[in-house]
């Protein structure tokens, strides 16, 4: 059929951008330029309430829940239907263990449409630390490592604290963190307190920068159109493995194909060797390499 624009799917409509940190910084141009939408955010819009990185308030659901309560929150807020909205976590690497990772999801959803359009984006381009420190030359010395001050951090009496009288947030001045750390450890009990990198996008530049990534990802996926209904979003729902080995032709566990799914129309469209190669290394066959 005669596919018609991605941008005839969005051109002109308000997109509300469910955030209070400054992410439509990198979020509004990107879609601006890419789907022709007008960006609205929200004023007094309260995203703490789905979860924040100090754990003085749990995350609401899982990674993708909270971004889609975010957005669907926005969506209540301004009475419009289309939303996106961003949602953050610091985990091990899949693929480094031991090394902490940035892992964004960007969501747009889209109740005219009755659309919802996820992307990921995971990066290792993140200063997400902590440490527990006794005086003011342990915290500028942690401080220097992490990018302060155009990286904020965060002051806790301890790790676990949810008492946020006790938790200070968005530092971004030596005075001031030399004051308040100075203060802080005359309130310890046990002479030590808690430092960590202050994780939210508006004073984490490192950060910012993944979540533009993120979005991205996301505009290429809008674009893939399904090719029975042209529905924007015509993404991967399922990989499989099985790609057979170069030596002996056994199946392997690397891909062999990609399942892409119609979210509209439920076509479905499998695509073989996604990865551009139809044989494995024979380092990943169990049977050449057991």
């Amino acid at each position: 059929m005669q596919q018609k624009s991605i941008k005839s799917w969005f051109n002109n409509r308000y997109l509300v951008i469910a955030t209070m940190h400054e992410k439509e910084k990198v979020i509004a141009p990107i879609l601006e330029t890419q789907l022709g939408v007008n960006i609205q955010v929200p004023k007094q819009f309260n995203t703490d309430e789905f979860g924040t990185f100090t754990r003085d308030i749990k995350r609401l659901g899982t990674q993708i829940e909270a971004a889609r309560y975010k957005a669907q929150k926005a969506l209540e807020m301004t009475g419009e239907k289309l939303a996106i909205a961003s949602e953050g976590s610091f985990i091990p690497h899949p693929a480094f263990p031991f090394v902490s990772c940035d892992r964004e999801i960007v969501l747009l959803l889209d109740l005219e449409h009755n659309l919802e359009i996820i992307a990921l984006e995971i990066s290792l381009e993140t200063n997400h630390s902590h440490q527990k420190i006794k005086n003011v030359q342990e915290a500028l010395e942690f401080a220097e490592k992490v990018g302060f001050p155009e990286h904020g951090l965060v002051v806790m009496l301890t790790a676990n604290t949810t008492d946020k009288q006790h938790i200070y947030k968005g530092i971004t001045e030596q005075s001031q963190l030399i004051e308040i750390v100075e203060n802080a450890l005359n309130e310890s009990l046990n002479q030590t307190i808690h430092l960590e990198t202050d994780m939210r996008a508006m004073v984490n530049p490192k950060r910012m920068k993944v979540i533009e990534k993120a979005t991205q990802n996301l505009v290429k996926i809008i674009y893939q159109q399904c090719p029975e209904c042209a529905c924007p979003g015509f993404n991967i729902k399922e990989s499989k493995p099985g790609l057979p080995c170069g030596l002996c032709s056994f199946p392997t566990e690397s891909i062999l194909l990609h399942i892409y799914h119609c979210q509209r129309c439920n076509f479905v469209e499998e695509k073989l060797f996604p990865n551009g190669i139809k044989t494995a290394d024979p380092t990943y066959c169990q049977y050449c390499n057991p």
